[in-house]
């Protein structure tokens, strides 16, 4: 196995990050809050950018706007720009609904929704969770009932990150109420804009805006956008969570927090000595850094796959897992090496790190919760990578 890049990856690598240094400011952080608008007028710029660039889209078939280049491509271009903060990609229609479609939609479809995502012209969000449905994810109750060319959609999502900014949601929905609960879903395309659609914030306990609730009061939702066929969405929308599941984001979140604590570490003297040189601290940050490192492997193998043509299924769930527990660990590592002073929040002048840390440790175990629990992910791989019997 040959763990190096190709040539002409590290060299997109090279011109990718001279793009970061020229369009970041100097001081740059990271965007402060999804909801503020300021925040959100920076990414769909940086968005329109990497699109005219042709970098949203590298891996996609030429025929709606790709290069056809390795899927390898794509998942340096998210590394960099996780590591380095920058706003800009589009997870929910490039990473998930996408590669979905191409397998899954019509060829209407594809022309139809494909194009406007490689031009980074819309916003996509997720109606997966409900109230009463998480983990459990086939018990989900909204109804979506046929009414001549269109369903008439009732029923609320949760947690739905970005609703409050989306152009559209690709949505799951019971269309038969009396069929087995994994087999009566169907999935549909829903215009966010469409009469009946409300949208809640949802606040996260760090303060943020990522999560909303979505309401469906009697949506009208043309039949044209039900994507595979009626019944049986719950085989797309899984597949779907297998893209979704198959990030590098979580490696490099994690190795940019590490390489920035290990650098307070070296540099910040406690006792006489720099705390790097306290035994456990030294174990701990090299227990990380090598953790980070597996998981980004990990997430790389999930994106050599793609490029073979193949949909990861239980090696999305491990790097998932993996990816999602490693940061979590992370976060905890820097808040004990951090010690009291690890607590104080953004603003305070004396908070290490710019206050990052507790925030970062909060949000943490959202990953282990979001696109399927670290519960859910054992199971698959339990099930379906190592063949066990299902309790």
């Amino acid at each position: 196995m040959d763990f190096r890049f190709s040539p002409e990856d590290e060299a997109f690598r090279i011109e990718l990050l001279d793009f970061l240094r020229r369009e970041l400011p100097d001081d740059w952080e990271g965007l402060s809050r999804w909801a503020e608008e300021a925040d959100w007028d920076f990414t769909r710029a940086m968005r329109k950018k990497l699109a005219a660039r042709g970098w949203l889209t590298m891996h996609w078939p030429k025929e709606y706007g790709g290069q056809e280049v390795s899927p390898i491509r794509s998942a340096i271009l998210n590394e960099e720009m996780s590591y380095h903060r920058a706003p800009g990609r589009d997870i929910f229609g490039v990473r998930m609904l996408a590669p979905t479609l191409m397998i899954y939609g019509s060829e209407e479809q594809k022309e139809r929704f494909l194009r406007p995502v490689a031009r980074g012209e819309v916003q996509w969000c997720q109606g997966y969770s409900e109230p009463g449905s998480g983990s459990d994810l086939a018990s989900l109750q909204t109804r979506a009932v046929s009414d001549g060319d269109d369903y008439v959609v009732n029923g609320s999502k949760i947690w739905t990150t970005m609703a409050h900014q989306a152009d559209w949601m690709m949505l799951l929905a019971r269309t038969d109420p009396d069929a087995p609960k994994h087999r009566g879903i169907s999935f549909l395309l829903v215009d966010m804009k469409s009469p009946g659609v409300s949208v809640q914030p949802v606040h996260n306990m760090t303060g943020g805006h990522d999560f909303n609730q979505v309401f469906f009061d009697n949506v009208r939702v043309p039949k044209a956008n039900l994507v595979g066929e009626e019944n049986r969405g719950w085989y797309v929308g899984v597949t779907l969570l297998d893209f979704e599941r198959s990030g590098i984001d979580y490696s490099a979140t994690a190795r940019r927090l590490l390489d920035e604590l290990t650098e307070w570490a070296k540099s910040t003297v406690m006792n006489g000595r720099p705390v790097s040189e306290d035994p456990q601290v030294k174990n701990d940050l090299v227990e990380r850094h090598m953790e980070a490192e597996a998981a980004r492997l990990l997430a790389y193998n999930v994106a050599w796959m793609q490029g073979q043509g193949l949909v990861p299924n239980k090696e999305a769930s491990i790097s998932k897992v993996f990816g999602s527990e490693t940061l979590q660990r992370v976060t905890s590592t820097a808040m004990e090496v951090l010690g009291l002073y690890g607590q104080l929040r953004p603003g305070d002048r004396r908070a290490p790190l710019m206050g990052r840390v507790p925030e970062n440790w909060m949000f943490s175990f959202s990953h282990t919760i979001a696109a399927g629990t670290s519960e859910i992910q054992r199971n698959i791989i339990a099930t379906r990578g190592l063949g066990l019997p299902r309790g």
